[in-house]
């Protein structure tokens, strides 16, 4: 508990300050008073979140090889695996990051994104989606920095482009008038400075090296044997998610505008829930390296122990003020109504959420990551259009309740067979 607690606790404070500047910017953008600036980001967000969960995947691939190869003490294979495929993973994000940059438009037409809310969105991904190399090394660094367990350094890395971004948003929106623009602006200095942090903070760690050329096909096959289910796995919530806007951007710009605050609150008040899915897979792969397998389901106990803390502790916090977020974000009409069913009901639904996660998390570093992307395409499909397209009848609302009833299912399958997975582990871990 003390080891998932460091790790995950330290991780969470750099993605809470990462998604806390993310909702001041905003709220920055929501006190320009135009609801086709805070529609945009919320379709600019939905394809943004499809980008950054192939970097994700890459990232989980890359993290559960090289804490294994650690844990079984062989760190000069690990350091050879992970210099070569770091280069394949810039190579990805740049041709997606181009591809997302030249067809914006039409891809914000498919989310039901139509005027200047289009026009607005367009020109954040146009800015922001050629950086996506950027992020992906930054977070690839940082799960380096996890794997040979340096918490405190893997969450200077996040908090670089936190503060970066922090002092930046009010220059570049209000300072400089440049609005959303500026916000993009600032969000791919940002990037660049996350990634100048990772590599600034794993030098002595002797993780990187001269890529050799022979290790490009042996990293690829490696890392990208989870890499890839992982991939598919992380795309199944922005899918989910792309389909809930989708239903939202019917009932008007006060329901995209509702669900956009949302979806700003959630990374925040979950972080820790979010840093555990990060923090926790090293500690499992190193385990199951060194054969520890009962050190496997203390990690996976602990991280639910600890999900089911953070979303009671998040429950009373937002329940408490969601009357203040209401005002703060200046919300209107059915965006109000879909804020306070959330702040006060449907954060309970995360606890399921969480179990989600942390049960990924263990498929992906115990060997089955496709059981993984079962469940999250399950979620996204099975749990999320029949629930929500039945609510929408009722409304935005209904939607939210909708797509927390899905969640419910497949949280409670995919922990009860992770700890399956775990079990099976024990008879045939120890053969040679």
């Amino acid at each position: 508990m003390r080891h998932v607690v460091t790790m995950a606790g330290t991780g969470a404070i750099g993605l809470m300050a990462v998604f806390a500047v993310d909702l001041l910017n905003y709220g920055y953008i929501s006190h320009l008073h135009d609801k086709t600036l805070t529609a945009a980001i919320a379709f600019a967000t939905a394809v943004s979140y499809v980008q950054v969960s192939v970097s994700i995947g890459m990232t989980i691939g890359l993290g559960a090889c090289t804490g294994r190869l650690i844990g079984a003490r062989q760190h000069a294979e690990a350091r050879r695996m992970a210099s070569a495929f770091l280069v394949v993973m810039v190579a990805i994000t740049a041709v997606l990051g181009l591809l997302t940059a030249t067809f914006a438009m039409p891809l914000l037409g498919l989310l039901g994104a139509h005027g200047e809310a289009q026009q607005h969105a367009a020109t954040f991904l146009h800015i922001v989606s050629p950086a996506l190399p950027l992020v992906c090394m930054g977070m690839a660094l940082s799960s380096l920095l996890r794997a040979v367990g340096d918490a405190k350094r893997s969450m200077r890395v996040t908090l670089t482009g936190a503060v970066v971004s922090a002092c930046l948003d009010p220059v570049m929106i209000f300072g400089l008038h440049l609005g959303l623009e500026g916000a993009a602006i600032s969000t791919v200095l940002a990037r660049l400075a996350i990634t100048a942090s990772g590599f600034l903070n794993l030098r002595g760690h002797a993780m990187l090296e001269w890529p050799e050329r022979s290790a490009f096909g042996p990293s690829t096959r490696l890392i990208g044997g989870i890499a890839v289910p992982a991939i598919a796995t992380n795309l199944a919530t922005p899918t989910g998610a792309l389909f809930v806007t989708h239903a939202m951007a019917r009932f008007g710009l006060n329901a995209v505008s509702g669900q956009a605050t949302i979806d700003r609150i959630v990374p925040v008040a979950f972080s820790l829930v979010f840093a555990l899915t990060g923090s926790v897979g090293p500690i499992m792969a190193q385990n199951l390296g060194a054969r520890q397998i009962h050190r496997v389901q203390e990690a996976l106990l602990a991280a639910l122990k600890l999900t089911a803390l953070c979303v009671g502790v998040t429950w009373l916090i937002l329940a408490a003020t969601h009357s203040y977020i209401i005002q703060l974000f200046e919300l209107q009409g059915v965006g109000v109504d879909i804020v306070r069913l959330f702040c006060c009901w449907l954060v309970l639904s995360y606890m399921f959420v969480g179990l989600l996660f942390v049960a990924n998390t263990a498929f992906n570093n115990l060997g089955h990551p496709f059981y993984s992307t079962g469940f999250n395409w399950g979620r996204a499909t099975l749990g999320t259009i029949p629930f929500v397209w039945f609510g929408s009848a009722y409304g935005p609302v209904g939607i939210l309740v909708g797509q927390s009833l899905g969640v419910v299912l497949f949280g409670s399958l995919a922990v009860v067979t992770a700890f399956r997975v775990i079990r099976k582990l024990e008879p045939g871990i120890m053969q040679p």
